[in-house]
């Protein structure tokens, strides 16, 4: 089976670092507009209490203990060498710069720590804040995620995001220019959407000069809104063919130089409610890989830019 059907994030890890380079996923303790009333109290509708995070900063770890930790598990696991600080729970760039500025610079006081990996939403970053930002360019590895999910306003309506793909847009413009990656997030069968609509997120975002994407499966957890629609009828979730269907050709559209940092979503199973083929990434990695294979596929095949400029 042939592995560089698409642009690995490992293998562009290994190759720039020249040894195995894990993520540290770190919860900092930070708070969401879309959480705290600035802009909802609900989240959006697939998230749960712990905003994708590990719950670390509720028990009162520090970001070094986090560290620390994740290293040892890390290196036993997969032979890792150099380690991404990632701070992942809800949104990262969610606080005064002084703040932000102790924080990060907490995570990258350790010498393995090679990069950054800051995830937040369009709206939340300014210039100040992506001056910042662009310091640690100077010494390591920084990437911004931003999570988009679709370019649908409608859909980002429906999922209660709070913002909107021109949102988007004008983060990734302001962002650029600056030596920051720049990775999107979307996930693949968000209630309302079809696979023409999926498609379309593809297509709109290769011209737009981002560095990375990360694509994940729709989940549900329990106690979410989400929940509680997929439990009254309200919406389905795609099967696993379905999904692996859905990747490929998404796939396909993007920008071969793209670097795919993620193919599919990773639930917690404690707090899953469906679907059950979610937990077994693994399987689901290798049929997306043997679909590529199979069709004759690789990432960017079907690939055109747009050059339609801002949003």
């Amino acid at each position: 089976m042939n592995p560089g059907r698409y642009n690995d994030f490992n293998r562009y890890l290994r190759k720039r670092f020249g040894c195995r380079v894990q993520k540290i996923v770190i919860d900092a303790g930070f708070s969401c507009p879309n959480r705290d009333g600035t802009l909802s109290f609900g989240g959006c509708i697939y998230c749960d209490g712990k905003g994708s995070g590990t719950g670390a900063a509720r028990r009162a770890e520090s970001i070094k203990d986090q560290i620390q930790q994740a290293k040892a598990r890390l290196a036993a696991r997969y032979k890792a060498e150099k380690f991404i600080a990632y701070f992942q729970a809800f949104t990262n760039t969610y606080a005064p710069c002084d703040i932000l500025r102790k924080r990060y610079d907490e995570a990258l006081a350790d010498s393995d720590i090679v990069g950054l990996a800051i995830g937040t939403r369009p709206d939340c970053v300014d210039e100040e804040k992506l001056n910042l930002i662009q310091e640690y360019t100077a010494t390591h590895m920084v990437w911004i995620e931003y999570g988009l999910q679709s370019i649908h306003n409608r859909t980002l309506k429906r999922i209660n995001r709070g913002h909107t793909f021109q949102d988007f847009v004008r983060a990734v413009r302001m962002t650029q220019g600056r030596n920051i990656l720049i990775c999107a997030h979307v996930i693949l069968g968000l209630p309302g959407e079809s696979k023409q609509d999926v498609l379309e997120t593809a297509t709109s975002l290769v011209d737009l000069g981002i560095d990375g994407i990360k694509i994940h499966s729709l989940y549900v957890l329990k106690d979410t809104p989400l929940s509680r629609l997929y439990t009254s009828g309200g919406c389905t979730i795609l099967d696993q063919h379905t999904y692996v269907a859905w990747v490929v050709a998404f796939l396909e559209r993007l920008s071969p130089s793209i670097i795919v940092q993620r193919l599919t979503g990773d639930p917690n199973p404690s707090a899953l409610l469906a679907p059950a083929w979610s937990l077994n990434k693994q399987q689901t990695l290798f049929l997306i890989r043997r679909a590529l294979e199979e069709r004759d596929a690789c990432q960017g095949n079907l690939y055109k830019p747009l050059s339609y400029g801002c949003v």
